[in-house]
């Protein structure tokens, strides 16, 4: 997991500790087609995931926050990663490349376009997508977004998807941010 904090086991779990674990692991993260591994061979976390467990008191609402980012938006799927993998991309993000480059194939994502987005672009001829990755961009760098930009993401997304776009950029940047801080890479 990380060569800062060791993986914790489910047997070593405290209480509060537990309650993380169970929401990550009984929740929808672990439903349908797993594109990436979130629990180890040991049944310890992977990623983002065991690093939660040791500030259980955020870790719970952090992992809440992403379940509801993830599965229960008005976000498509590929606008979804489109945020992800420029937030991989742009902070570095060995984990969250990885994890969300399987997913995004999975959704349609061609070579080409993957490409794009790790040098942190993405065109699309499809209006949302592109207002998404501008949005983002956006986000990623100047993080003010101007009145001309805002009305025409506004006019594309409207202003519920800009909500929950914001918030997935906050969340995935919060998540690649405590893998930098605690080495965490890919699982092995």
């Amino acid at each position: 997991m990380s060569r800062r904090l060791s993986s914790l086991t489910p047997a070593e779990l405290t209480e509060a500790q537990r309650v993380v674990y169970d929401g990550i692991t009984g929740g929808d993260r672990l439903k349908g087609t797993q594109h990436f591994p979130v629990v180890a061979d040991d049944g310890s976390l992977n990623g983002p995931f065991g690093i939660m467990l040791y500030a259980p008191g955020i870790g719970d609402l952090l992992q809440q926050l992403g379940a509801a980012i993830r599965y229960r938006t008005g976000l498509t799927a590929r606008i979804r990663e489109i945020g992800i993998l420029l937030v991989a991309a742009a902070l570095d993000s060995e984990f969250e490349w990885w994890a969300h480059e399987r997913v995004a194939r999975a959704v349609g994502f061609s070579d080409a376009e993957l490409e794009q987005l790790s040098h942190g672009t993405f065109t699309s001829a499809d209006a949302a997508e592109q207002a998404a990755a501008d949005l983002c961009g956006v986000l990623l760098t100047a993080g003010a977004v101007s009145d001309e930009d805002y009305a025409r993401y506004a006019e594309v997304l409207g202003t519920e998807a800009i909500i929950e776009l914001t918030t997935l950029v906050g969340y995935y940047r919060t998540l690649a941010q405590l893998m930098s801080v605690f080495d965490t890479g890919v699982p092995e």
